[in-house]
């Protein structure tokens, strides 16, 4: 039987929340402080119709503050330019993509965020009710632990063999190598490497934030279709609704089409250019910094980065001096390389 757990990394501007399959991540939620709440999921808002477009059943709302979504309707249920509708963010943005709202009610007045967003916690709950939620360190090693495998593209298969995980802006591409996998019959030993695949996949997947189409190139062939289709629906059950599956084509590629939720986890961390965004750079340096204040108490430290990681970092070091007090320097250094955070005594 599977078992899910809880952990809940409360930081310096920023809470990461995790869920674990069997000890292993399977969602990874990141709220930041800087964060657009009218833009997150599950938030209620109240929007206005900005313009619509007839031919794509899409109409494109204000909901404040420069966020915008849009709200795909019925022919039978078209809004009026103008309009002000209550509004549930069902799909975050992604990169290039607005979020994706839907129509609950007609409303009164201006743009604006309706009540309180949930709290991280209780976001954390929806996926396992009755499991323990675990802070501290162990929530942040766990934390740590969830962003380095959802920022790999390359994992490794139980038994042996690879997975590798690539979103590319029309689909995400999942590709099944058996590697050193051993076996002397090789056809049980496919059958293995890609059921151990499909459950590997829909973890990853799910740890990622990735949905839209997927297409799973599996490995071998004369494969058993229904063994992997009802691998399949078991192993993707917890994404639904919305969750459709192919038959295993004659190429030996599944196809599958999962919803998108939340924000993809690498365009969260991320530039355009895969190097890590200087928010994010910020966000580990803190965290960083704060370690070794607590591991030295009262000593003087010093950093040296990146000036942009320094200056993202600005705001966040203000709230750490007010936990550790103002014992730390931070020097930005046009030589240093983006991704190198040095940390030590001053």
């Amino acid at each position: 039987m599977s078992v899910r757990r809880l952990y809940l990394d409360r930081g310096i501007g920023e809470t990461r929340g995790v869920v674990t399959l069997d000890d292993r991540p399977e969602r990874l939620l990141i709220r930041r402080d800087a964060d657009e709440p009218r833009l997150r999921m599950g938030a209620r808002v109240v929007g206005r119709v900005a313009s619509l477009e007839p031919t794509l059943a899409t109409a494109f709302l204000d909901l404040g503050d420069g966020a915008e979504a849009i709200l795909p309707f019925r022919p039978d249920a078209k809004p009026v330019r103008g309009e002000a509708l209550e509004v549930e963010i069902r799909s975050e943005p992604r990169r290039g993509k607005l979020a994706i709202a839907r129509r609950i009610a007609a409303a009164q007045g201006a743009p604006r965020l309706l009540g309180d967003l949930s709290d991280p916690a209780e976001d954390l709950r929806a996926y396992a009710r009755d499991a323990e939620l675990i802070e501290g360190a162990a929530a942040r090693a766990m934390a740590e632990e969830a962003e380095a495998e959802a920022l790999a593209v390359l994992h490794l298969l139980p038994g042996g063999g690879v997975l590798a995980v690539e979103p590319t802006r029309a689909l995400t591409a999942v590709d099944v190598d058996l590697g050193e996998r051993k076996g002397a019959d090789a056809k049980r030993v496919t059958r293995q490497a890609n059921l151990a695949a499909l459950g590997l996949a829909a973890r990853l997947l799910r740890l990622k934030g990735l949905g839209g189409i997927v297409v799973i190139d599996l490995v071998g062939r004369g494969h058993d279709g229904n063994a992997l289709m009802a691998a399949a629906r078991t192993a993707f059950a917890p994404d639904n609704p919305g969750v459709a599956i192919g038959p295993v084509g004659r190429f030996g590629t599944m196809e599958l089409a999962l919803p998108r939720r939340i924000q993809p986890i690498v365009e969260r961390l991320c530039r355009e250019d895969g190097g890590l965004s200087d928010l994010t750079l910020a966000h580990r340096l803190i965290r960083r910094l704060q370690a070794e204040a607590t591991a030295q108490p009262g000593a003087r430290l010093a950093v040296r980065c990146a000036p942009a990681v320094a200056k993202a970092a600005e705001p966040l070091a203000a709230q750490l001096a007010q936990l550790v007090g103002a014992r730390f320097a931070i020097t930005p250094d046009p030589t240093a390389p983006r991704e190198r955070l040095d940390v030590g005594a001053a």
